[in-house]
């Protein structure tokens, strides 16, 4: 089949499975006729489709296995030349001596496979990967290792303007766009690039797990960070303090924030971008994990006139998350809204939002006093870290306005006995909390590979599993398929709990009783614990009892 006439054919395929619209793929197909290019890298260039998507589709039209990974060149690339492979866009990865193993985003064009079946006179297997990892695979990091040796400027008590040079080296423009779309592409939330003794390891967290992508020449590092801090306006000179900072850019037709971090290390500079893609947050109760009647406790606790919310969990438990959908719910035009966070994570129309800036005193507690002058009606804290703070938050809530914070515990009943460690009268807090929610975020098992099996009687005894059921438990296990790049999970969902201030929670309170026995009270009322809920998603086949347990650190 002619390359025009497999091109039409897998639009068509891309149209009939609602990957694509009609009228997207038309002006895809106007834009590779007029610039001589493909219609797949037209697709991925124009970003009407994610490029991790695109190679999906491409290896089910072709019924080609999927490459999961970095792609790395092949060691003996003989007699083959780069600038052919480049040229079109296959990458070898593993020459034996009967097959050479080649990596292509596009399976559609046959021209470079058989270029290498022809100079090889080896048979080629095809594996279908993302243009932005067959591109990569060409970065030249020889080159720019040797580069960087020679300049003696990146050492301690370099010139500003080397450093400025190295970071607009091609080489490390590409590398650096390379790892940004290709941590897009699997919606990973931060990429962490560290510098060791002979390497530079880069690692993206992906639904809250550290996953290890790739590893590079430690000379690597001086140009990575230099490109990211003239991306994120740092300071490139400075590598003694930690830096933090912001960066904008479009990625695969995506407009996408990043959150730059910086800090010096034996080996050199640690660098992490947590990728705040606006587009990808869903704030939705439902989305959340709050199922009906968790969601109703939420909203009745939102309709009252005032008082605390309090989300509360260990950082990347989706507290800020949460805080949005309930601002989301309350952003209406006759209610004034002020928040002060630390720092703006997504921005809300109708909302008015501000950072703190401690270096010139303006803290949570000033920023919160300086609301009350303004006539609000919500007030959102980004969190209360000490007792000024949880005092002006006291205050604001007996003053008729609803505030809504967040609280680093590992429980909700926690919540309460941090509350009063940092000074609170317990009167005042049981006047002014009206919920607390404890939670986390737990692996979502892949619909596509889940794995299902029946559960020990020790097991269904040991976690009271009949409780969660209906008929006799069935549990999952993860197992991995392209879907979910062989990980065996796909996205996350939230462990809940929500602490209601019931009159025996109250009194609990103002008895001055530790955490586990004013859990103890809220559970003899109906709360259900986090874990508990995370039995509720195992035996419903969504996530694992190994994830629950994983997550809440509960012990079996």
């Amino acid at each position: 089949m002619e390359l025009i006439s497999r091109e039409l054919a897998f639009g068509q395929y891309l149209v009939d499975r609602a990957l694509l619209s009609g009228t997207l793929l038309q002006q895809a197909q106007e834009v590779s006729s007029e610039t001589h290019s493909s219609l797949v890298r037209s697709l991925a260039k124009l970003g009407f489709m994610p490029e991790g998507r695109l190679a999906d589709a491409l290896a089910e039209f072709e019924d080609l296995p999927r490459h999961m990974g970095p792609v790395r060149l092949a060691d003996a690339l003989e007699p083959l030349s780069i600038e052919f492979l480049q040229f079109h866009g296959v990458a070898p990865l593993k020459v034996g001596d009967t097959e050479i193993t080649v990596a292509t985003a596009n399976p559609l064009d046959e021209t470079g496979v058989r270029g290498i079946e022809f100079v090889t006179e080896l048979k080629v297997k095809g594996v279908v990967a993302t243009l932005g990892e067959v591109d990569g695979a060409f970065v030249n990091v020889t080159e720019l290792a040797a580069e960087m040796e020679t300049r003696a400027a990146v050492d301690s008590g370099g010139s500003i303007e080397a450093l400025r040079d190295l970071a607009s080296d091609a080489p490390a423009i590409r590398l650096v766009q390379r790892l940004i779309t290709m941590a897009v592409d699997r919606r990973a939330s931060d990429i962490h690039i560290e510098p060791l003794e002979s390497s530079v390891k880069v690692r993206f967290r992906l639904d809250g797990v550290l996953h290890d992508i790739e590893s590079l020449p430690q000379g690597f590092a001086g140009a990575v960070v230099s490109r990211v801090k003239v991306m994120a306006h740092l300071n490139i000179a400075e590598r003694r303090l930690p830096q933090d900072g912001r960066l904008h850019i479009t990625v695969n037709g995506k407009s996408i924030d990043f959150r730059v971090a910086t800090t010096p290390t034996l080996h050199g500079e640690s660098l992490v971008l947590r990728i705040l893609d606006r587009q990808e947050v869903e704030l939705d109760f439902a989305r959340l994990g709050f199922d009906a009647a968790r969601a109703a406790s939420m909203r009745a606790a939102l309709e009252k006139p005032y008082g605390i919310i309090l989300s509360t969990g260990p950082t990347g438990s989706g507290k800020t998350t949460t805080l949005y959908t309930a601002l989301k719910e309350l952003n209406q035009p006759n209610r004034k809204i002020l928040t002060v966070e630390d720092p703006i994570e997504y921005m809300m129309a109708g909302v008015n939002q501000t950072q703190v800036k401690p270096q010139i005193g303006y803290t949570f507690a000033a920023a919160l006093r300086a609301f009350l002058r303004q006539d609000p009606d919500v007030l959102m804290v980004g969190e209360i870290r000490d007792r000024e703070t949880a005092e002006v938050a006291i205050q604001a809530a007996l003053t008729g306005h609803l505030l809504l914070s967040t609280l680093h515990t590992n429980t909700a009943a926690a919540a309460v006995t941090r509350l009063l460690d940092m000074g609170i009268d317990d009167f005042l807090l049981t006047s002014t909390l009206n919920l607390v929610i404890g939670q986390r975020l737990v692996r979502r098992l892949c619909p596509s590979c889940r794995i299902p099996y029946r559960p020990t009687p020790q097991l269904i005894d040991r976690f009271e599993l009949k409780s969660f059921a209906i008929e006799s438990p069935t549990l999952f296990r993860a197992a991995g398929c392209a879907s979910c790049a062989s990980v065996g999970y796909l996205g996350r969902t939230g462990l809940l709990e929500l602490l209601e201030l019931s009159e025996p929670v109250r009194r609990a309170v103002l008895a001055r009783a530790d955490a586990g026995t004013i859990e103890r009270e809220a559970t003899a009322l109906g709360m259900r614990t986090m874990f508990q809920h995370g039995l509720e998603l195992a035996c419903r086949g969504e996530t694992t009892l190994e994830e629950i347990l994983r997550v809440t650190r509960a012990s079996e």
